[in-house]
C-alpha cells in the first residue's frame, strides 16, 4: 500500500489492510539462545515457587518473570538487567495496589482508570516504557485475583519482584553477544552508507534513508559507567560513517562534481566502488568483532596516484577526503582510533525518572496529541470493558479489559491490526491448549512445564508477528492458571469471547476518539521545511565564516533528520488511515516532500566542501544564509496555514549576490548551491500551489528567479 492511496481510502479498505497486516508472518532472523535464557529463568522461578510456596505463588511469580523477559526483548539502549529490575518491580507494586483496592470495586475501577491512563502517558517517554507500562496493567488484572490476604498479597508482589531479580540476574551470569545490539547498530549504519556508496555508481542522485545513522546514534549513548566498559570499536566509527556519508554525495553528483561520463566519471565510480567494500569490511569486523579484512583490489583503488591528474577542484577535494575518512574507519573499527572524542551520555534510570515526568506533563497539556487521546482511550476502555465484564455472565471480568489494553497503541493502524492478530491468536493458542488439556489431563509440575515451553515459543517467535506471540501467550496463560488450580472450561470460553469484546472495544474507541495523522500531514511538512532552511543557512555561513563553529551545522543536520522521519512515519500511518485529505492531497504531498528532500540534499552537499579555516571568507554567503533562514521559517508558517510560500527575499538575496561579487573561486560551490536551494524551494511552491486556496501566498516582494540557479 502506497502514496497513491492517500486521501481515498474507505474504513472498508482499511480494515482489510490492518487486518491483512495483523494476521501477518514475517521472515525474522530468530535468537534462540535469549529465548532459552528467558525461559530458563521462568522455569527457575516457577519451579523453586511450586515446591517451595505452593501453585498459587508460583502463578503469581511465574508473571513475573515473564514479564520481566519480555522487557529485556524490547528496542531499547538501555541494559538489560535495568529494563528487568524495572518491569519486575513496577509490576509488583501495580499488584500491590491493586489488591489493597480489589474488593471494593468502584476503588478497583478508579485505580484501574488512574493506572491505565499514565500508562497512556507513558508513551510519550518512548516506545519501550508506553509498552512496559501497559503489560504491567494488563497482568495486574489477572495477578491482584490471586491472594486472599493484604499478607499474601504483599507476598506475591515480593515473588513477582524477584522474578524480575532472576531474569536480571541471568542476564548478567549468561552474557549472550555482549553490547551486541550496539554491534548491529553500528554494522547497519555502516553498511546502509556502503550500499549508498554502491548505488550513487549508477544514480549519482539516489537517496539514501538516514534511519541506520540515527539508530547507530541512539545506540552509541551511554551512560558514564558503560562508557568505560564499552569495546574500542564501537567508539568512533558512527561518527565517520556520518561524515562519509555527504563526500560521497558530493563526489558523485554532477552538480558539484564531475561530468556524468568521461574518465572523471569512471573514476569516482571507482573510487565509490572501493568505498562501498572497506565500509563492509568494516562492518562485518564490528558485527563479530573480528579483524578488518579489506579486499586488495578496494585498497589498491584507493592508493593509485592516478586520482590527482584525473579529478580536479571539489571532485578532487572530496575523493582526498573519502580516503582519509575511510582510513579512519578502518582504525576505529580495529579499536586503534577513534575513542578520543567525548561520549554521547544518556541519563542512569534514576535521573530518567524526572525527565519521564517532564514528557508526561508535557502531554496533558497538548489535549490534541496523539499520546494524550492515546491515554484517554485506554483509560476509557479499560474501565468500560471491566464493567461490561463484570456485568455479563462469563466471569473473569479482566480479560476484556486485558486484551483492550494489550492491543491498544497511539496510531490506528497498530491498535487495528493488533485487535485483529490478537483474537485470531486468542483463538489458535486457546484450542491447542485446550486439546492438550483434554488429552494429557495435567498436574501442576506438567502444565508449569507446558507454560514454560509456551512462554520459551512467545520469546522465540515474538518478532515474526504479533498473532505468533498471541498465540503462544493464550496458550501459556491457560497452561499457567491451570497450575494453580483453574481448569480450562473456567477460562477458555470465557477469554476467546472476552478477548473478542476488548478487542472490539479497543476499535470502537479509536473510531470515536481518534487521533489522524493525516490532518497533521502539513504541520508535519512544515517542520521538516523549517529544519532543512536552518541547516542550509548553517552551511551556507560556514562559508562566510570558515573559523567559525561547526556545531550548528551539526544540531541542525540532526533536527532535519528527526523531521525527515516524522513526516515519513506520518506519511506511512496517513496512507492506512480511512480519511480524506485535508488540505493537503497525495500529488502535492509527493511533490512537496521530493523538494523539501532535495533542499537536505543540496545544503548536505555544499557540506561535503565546507572550507577549513584560514580560507578566504565570502561575505556574500552570510546575507543569504539570513534572508534563507528567515524565509523558511515564514515559509514553514504559510505551509501549516494552507498557503502558498513565496521566496522574494532568498531571490533578492541571490541577486545582490551576483551584484555585489564578481567571479571567484572561493565562492564557486557555495554560489551554485544557493542557486539549487532556491530551485528546491521554488519547486515546494509548485508542489503545493494546486492544495492551497487562490491566491494564498505570502511574500509581497517579486517572484523567485529560477534563472538564477
Amino acid at each position: 500500500m502506497g502514496l497513491d492511496t492517500l486521501g481515498r481510502m474507505g474504513w472498508l479498505t482499511a480494515m482489510r489492510g490492518t487486518a491483512r497486516s495483523g494476521l501477518s508472518i514475517e521472515r525474522r532472523r530468530l535468537e534462540p539462545a535469549v529465548a532459552l535464557r528467558g525461559a530458563t529463568g521462568l522455569a527457575l522461578v516457577v519451579g523453586v515457587s511450586l515446591v517451595t510456596l505452593g501453585p498459587t505463588a508460583a502463578v503469581s511469580s511465574a508473571f513475573g518473570a515473564f514479564q520481566a523477559a519480555i522487557a529485556t526483548f524490547q528496542r531499547s539502549w538501555r541494559p538489560r538487567p535495568v529494563l528487568a529490575l524495572a518491569s519486575g518491580a513496577s509490576l509488583a507494586i501495580s499488584t500491590f495496589l491493586g489488591y489493597l483496592v480489589g474488593a471494593h470495586s468502584p476503588f478497583f475501577l478508579a485505580l484501574l482508570a488512574l493506572w491505565t491512563f499514565v500508562a497512556g502517558l507513558a508513551w510519550a517517554v518512548g516506545p519501550t516504557a508506553g509498552i512496559i507500562a501497559s503489560s504491567n496493567v494488563a497482568i495486574m488484572l489477572v495477578t491482584v485475583t490471586l491472594p486472599t490476604s493484604i499478607a499474601a498479597a504483599a507476598g506475591h508482589a515480593a515473588m513477582i519482584a524477584v522474578g524480575g531479580v532472576v531474569q536480571a540476574a541471568l542476564v548478567v551470569l549468561v552474557p549472550i553477544r555482549r553490547w551486541g545490539a550496539q554491534r548491529d547498530a553500528l554494522a547497519d549504519a555502516l553498511a546502509a552508507v556502503a550500499d549508498y556508496a554502491r548505488r550513487l555508481r549508477h544514480d549519482p542522485r539516489a537517496p539514501f534513508d538516514p534511519e541506520p545513522l540515527m539508530t547507530a546514534r541512539l545506540a552509541a549513548a551511554v551512560t558514564p559507567r558503560e562508557a568505560r566498559r564499552r569495546p574500542a570499536e564501537l567508539r568512533g566509527s558512527r561518527g565517520v560513517a556520518e561524515r562519509i556519508r555527504p563526500v560521497l554525495a558530493s563526489l558523485a553528483d554532477p552538480a558539484l562534481g564531475v561530468p556524468e561520463e568521461g574518465p572523471e566519471r569512471d573514476r569516482v565510480r571507482e573510487l565509490l566502488g572501493a568505498a562501498a567494500s572497506v565500509l563492509d569490511a568494516a562492518a562485518r569486523a564490528i558485527r563479530h568483532g573480528q579483524a578488518v579484512r579489506v579486499p586488495p583490489p578496494a585498497e589498491a583503488a584507493l592508493r593509485t596516484p592516478d586520482t590527482g591528474a584525473i579529478l580536479t577542484g571539489p571532485a578532487l577535494r572530496a575523493a582526498t577526503r573519502l580516503t582519509a575518512l575511510l582510513g579512519d574507519v578502518m582504525e576505529t573499527a580495529e579499536g586503534t582510533g577513534g575513542g578520543s572524542a567525548e561520549p554521547l551520555l544518556r541519563p542512569t534510570l534514576p535521573r530518567l525518572v524526572p525527565l519521564a515526568l517532564a514528557a508526561m506533563r508535557r502531554e496533558l497539556g497538548r489535549r490534541d496529541s496523539p499520546v494524550f487521546r492515546h491515554a484517554v482511550r485506554v483509560c476509557a476502555v479499560a474501565a468500560v470493558g471491566y464493567l461490561l465484564g463484570k456485568a455479563l455472565p462469563l466471569g473473569h471480568a479482566y480479560w476484556a479489559p486485558m486484551a483492550a489494553v494489550m492491543v491498544m497503541r497511539p496510531d490506528f493502524s497498530q491498535t487495528y491490526s493488533r485487535a485483529v492478530a490478537r483474537f485470531g491468536g486468542t483463538l489458535v493458542g486457546v484450542a491447542l491448549a485446550t486439546a492438550i488439556v483434554q488429552l494429557t489431563h495435567p498436574g501442576p509440575g506438567l502444565s508449569a512445564a507446558l507454560a514454560v515451553l509456551c512462554a520459551f515459543l512467545m520469546y522465540l517467535l515474538m518478532r515474526t508477528g504479533y498473532a505468533a506471540a498471541s498465540a503462544c501467550v493464550s496458550a501459556y496463560v491457560v497452561f499457567l492458571l491451570g497450575t494453580g488450580g483453574l481448569q480450562w472450561t473456567q477460562t477458555a470460553p470465557d477469554r476467546v469471547l472476552l478477548t473478542l469484546l476488548g478487542g472490539l472495544l479497543a476499535m470502537a474507541a479509536y473510531a470515536l476518539y481518534p487521533a489522524w495523522e493525516t490532518p497533521r500531514l502539513r504541520t508535519r511538512l512544515a517542520d521538516w521545511l523549517a529544519a532543512c532552511g536552518r541547516y542550509a543557512a548553517a552551511v551556507t555561513d560556514r562559508y562566510a565564516d570558515p573559523a567559525g563553529s561547526a556545531e550548528e551545522v551539526r544540531r541542525a543536520l540532526l533536527d532535519t533528520r528527526a523531521a525527515r522521519v516524522a513526516w515519513q512515519e506520518a506519511l506511512d500511518r496517513a496512507t492506512h488511515e480511512p480519511v480524506r485529505h485535508r488540505g493537503l492531497s497525495r500529488a502535492a504531498a509527493e511533490g512537496a516532500g521530493e523538494a523539501v528532500g532535495h533542499l537536505g540534499r543540496i545544503a548536505m552537499l555544499m557540506e561535503a566542501h565546507v572550507p577549513e579555516r584560514g580560507a578566504p571568507p565570502v561575505p556574500a554567503a552570510a546575507e543569504f544564509a539570513g534572508a534563507l533562514r528567515r524565509a523558511t521559517e515564514r515559509g514553514a508558517k504559510a505551509v501549516r496555514e494552507r498557503r502558498v510560500p513565496e521566496w522574494g527575499e532568498v531571490a533578492r538575496a541571490l541577486a545582490a549576490w551576483d551584484a555585489g561579487a564578481g567571479p571567484d573561486r572561493s565562492d564557486r560551490v557555495v554560489r551554485k548551491g544557493a542557486g539549487l536551494l532556491l530551485r528546491c524551494l521554488d519547486d515546494l511552491s509548485d508542489a503545493l500551489a494546486p492544495a492551497a486556496p487562490p491566491m494564498a501566498v505570502t511574500d509581497s516582494g517579486p517572484p523567485s528567479r529560477r534563472e538564477s540557479a
